[in-house]
């Protein structure tokens, strides 16, 4: 069984990895759906909105900490090789950081970065839209079935 810090180290895995999960989830079951149902020019000035307000220390501590967190707990998973659990944390730490957060430089970003170049009123805007919609919170979903993953193989490995 996984004990002392390393135990400590994995709870903030668990912790951290979940609740990005729900962030995560959020988006995808809710926060996009109601932006996708304002006219264009809303939905674009919103999401960049978002966008900026999502890069400050409340959600950059969580999400790059848990990345952090995951990395740590691989790390620590090789040099330790416990007799348990060392599946269930190698995996648990490629589900974050592979499948939330570097997906999330690979796929969300770049769209995020995309729209926040067009003006919010502009015809481009309204063409692509509807494109960054379905294609962010596809991502998105693979980010929140990864994290939750993540968290939950964390939870395994703790068993």
């Amino acid at each position: 069984m996984i004990g002392g810090p390393f135990f400590v180290l994995v709870v903030v895995g668990v912790v951290g990895t979940g609740l990005v999960a729900g962030v995560f989830c959020g988006f995808s079951t809710f926060v996009m759906r109601g932006l996708a149902a304002l006219p264009p020019a809303q939905g674009v000035a919103a999401m960049n909105a978002i966008n900026v307000a999502a890069v400050r220390p409340a959600f950059m501590t969580l999400f790059a900490g848990s990345a952090a967190a995951s990395a740590l707990i691989a790390v620590v998973t090789f040099v330790v090789w416990p007799e348990e659990g060392k599946v269930e944390l190698l995996l648990g730490s490629a589900l974050y950081l592979v499948g939330s957060f570097g997906l999330t430089i690979v796929a969300n970003v770049p769209r995020n970065d995309r729209l926040a170049r067009l003006t919010p009123g502009a015809p481009e805007a309204a063409v692509y839209w509807p494109a960054y919609v379905r294609e962010w919170t596809f991502w998105n979903h693979v980010r929140t079935v990864a994290s939750a993953a993540a968290s939950l193989v964390y939870i395994v490995a703790l068993a």
